[in-house]
């Protein structure tokens, strides 16, 4: 059975990402560090209720070099668009996997629906890390819509998982992704108890959106985390409530990781070189 290395209980405060976006930074100090890896940071927004409105909310165009970001919609709708000619709208259950690599600009903003009509946002942001042959890969775009995301039925009708990327107990998830990834979106009925087996070299953490559940005698509840220890490959985890929760699995990345803002590289140098090729328009720009 694995351990509990660290719990994060979910963050007392958040700040806003742009005007559209009241986000925890769920992983606190621990982003951009090898107990994470693969994983970056990670934001978890709302829910938040917006009123309706004309105006155009979210985070206008920026750019991103040398890794991934994971955007999941739980409630709400978000409109993707981006310097190599994606546009897209992500609404409850789909997800958005952009891989930054060489160099993207982009922008994340409400849809003009969501905009129009208001509502709840709920949304997870995760980046992930690339390793250096990858960072400097042409960007690509997976738009990944729910009804492609394969669902694994749980035994004793318990819950069910949504195979965002990975291999849950053969069923193979959604995502293409460079180094081997587990994203799991689990659902588990009240009172149920449920055993999942990842693999022991990954570093692998639980979120729990909503809901309460025991883990290793710790009840969690809603955003709170876990970072589990590498040793063993069982985690048991029993529902005192219905619950919702990501599953973060992957394969470490060990090399340096250089960031700042909105890069992350693997030296200081390759950093200040991201810098010069976007304020000299290498990184393309956002038609229209």
């Amino acid at each position: 059975m694995k351990k509990i290395k660290k719990l994060l209980r979910a963050p007392p405060r958040g700040h806003w990402v742009g005007d559209g976006f009241p986000v925890r930074a769920v992983f606190a100090d621990m982003a951009f560090t090898q107990e994470i890896s693969p994983f970056l940071m990670f934001d978890y927004g709302g829910p938040h209720d917006f009123t309706p409105t004309e105006t155009r909310r979210g985070v206008g165009p920026h750019p991103h070099r040398g890794f991934e970001t994971v955007t999941i919609a739980f409630q709400g709708e978000i409109e993707h668009a981006d310097s190599v000619g994606n546009k897209d709208v992500i609404g409850p259950g789909d997800v958005q996997w952009m891989t930054a690599a060489s160099g993207i600009i982009h922008e994340e903003m409400h849809s003009k629906n969501f905009a129009r009509h208001g509502g709840a946002l709920e949304m997870a942001q995760l980046w992930v890390n690339l390793p250096a042959k990858s960072k400097m890969d042409p960007p690509h775009y997976q738009p990944i819509v729910s009804a492609e995301i394969p669902v694994h039925q749980l035994d004793s009708d318990s819950g069910n998982v949504r195979v965002i990327a990975g291999d849950f107990l053969g069923t193979q998830g959604a995502a293409t992704t460079h180094t081997p990834i587990n994203l799991w979106d689990i659902h588990i009925h009240a009172g149920k108890t449920i055993d999942l087996t990842v693999p022991a070299e990954h570093n692998t953490m639980l979120f729990v959106r909503t809901g309460r559940l025991v883990l290793n005698n710790e009840t969690l509840g809603a955003a709170d985390l876990v970072i589990m220890e590498q040793a063993g490959q069982r985690i048991q985890l029993h529902a005192m409530e219905a619950c919702d929760l990501l599953l973060l699995g992957g394969e470490p990345i060990n090399e340096p990781i250089a960031t700042r803002g909105p890069f992350v590289m693997n030296t200081d140098q390759e950093i200040r070189q991201a810098i010069m090729d976007y304020q000299n328009g290498k990184m393309g720009h956002i038609a229209g």
